[in-house]
């Protein structure tokens, strides 16, 4: 009887909270440490008759994994906590240009520097690009996770309404990956929001970026430095990464320009030729190009720079302008081998 109460208490958390306040938050919480699996609850069983309709899963091996998966608090705190303030570049150039993940970054690439010769050859995507992108996501494997994804993916999916819908559809992508790699899905670890390996892949995105580029039919993310690699290395292709380009230019006359043509979205969609009547110019480029005027507040002030193709193909990594900022100021630093 107290475990079925239990149940419907945590299905119903997010409407006591809003409704009742701190008494009944803490009273959900000890709920879910009651029922720390997700066996027999009915917004699970719809999810189970969903994956044996439309993907053909026994409904059994899926109760018997969800009778495995374990509720969060701490990823339930760790999604819904607010930031604390809203970072600028100023701030948030501290956290990823350090000294320590340069030197760390350079003894990366040199222990594996014919893996990134052979996916700069293959996919035309510049080798400091994704030695940085792997440096800012996990310090080149040395933070890659520790959460059981089934344990996150289930937390978020069936205890966190506000994105519960996305996070459904990345439990589903799971199933499939586990069962396309003949891996127990319970194996696989990752972040509190279900990212997995070097790269922080999550599951939808492995199954459509993630490539086997050591030939052990494997997708490894998480040991393989061939397969971290060369998986982003596809990402960034084939999200039209182009092979030479530039990714940013500081442009200080963009100060002059309107602030309406800074920071709108992005995707590069104001040309040379509209800037140029306020001073812009960059002889080297057809004026037909586009370009992302942005401005960014910096440790001596704004800063203009224009992005192009090859950073907004980083912000489809993470949609980010700080992220594809400091990504590329990164591999700039370890490209010279200096912070």
């Amino acid at each position: 009887m107290i475990k079925h109460i239990a149940k419907v208490l945590i299905q119903n958390r997010w409407r006591f909270l809003v409704g009742r306040g701190g008494v009944l938050l803490l009273l959900c919480t000890f709920c879910a440490q009651l029922t720390a699996d997700y066996g027999g609850r009915e917004d699970v069983e719809a999810f189970i008759e969903e994956l044996n309709r439309e993907d053909g899963f026994d409904p059994d091996t899926l109760r018997a994994v969800f009778g495995q998966a374990v509720y969060k608090q701490s990823i339930i705190d760790a999604i819904s906590r607010p930031a604390e303030r809203v970072l600028n570049w100023a701030s948030y150039q501290d956290i990823f240009l350090t000294k320590a993940r340069v030197r760390q970054g350079i003894d990366f690439e040199q222990s594996h520097r014919a893996i990134f010769e052979r996916a700069e050859a293959k996919w035309g995507v510049d080798r400091w690009i994704i030695l940085a992108i792997l440096g800012v996501e996990t310090s080149y494997g040395r933070n890659k996770g520790s959460f059981r994804v089934i344990d996150a993916l289930s937390t978020l999916a069936f205890d966190y309404p506000p994105r519960s819908a996305f996070f459904r559809k990345e439990l589903r992508q799971l199933f499939l990956l586990a069962r396309e790699q003949n891996k127990p899905v319970t194996s696989l670890k990752g972040s509190y929001a279900g990212a997995m390996g070097y790269g922080q892949f999550i599951p939808s995105s492995y199954r459509h970026y993630a490539v086997d580029f050591n030939g052990d039919a494997f997708i490894d993310i998480w040991e393989s430095p061939n397969d971290a690699i060369a998986s982003v290395a596809n990402y960034l292709a084939v999200h039209k990464w182009v092979k030479d380009g530039p990714v940013l230019k500081r442009v200080p006359a963009l100060a002059e320009v309107p602030e309406t043509f800074l920071n709108q979205g992005l995707k590069p969609a104001t040309s040379l030729e509209v800037l140029k009547q306020y001073g812009v110019s960059l002889d080297s480029l057809d004026n037909a190009t586009v370009v992302n005027p942005l401005r960014y507040e910096g440790k001596q002030g704004a800063e203009f720079w224009l992005g192009f193709q090859n950073f907004y193909a980083i912000t489809r990594y993470n949609r980010s302008r700080l992220y594809a900022m400091a990504v590329f100021q990164l591999s700039e630093q370890l490209r010279a081998g200096q912070p």
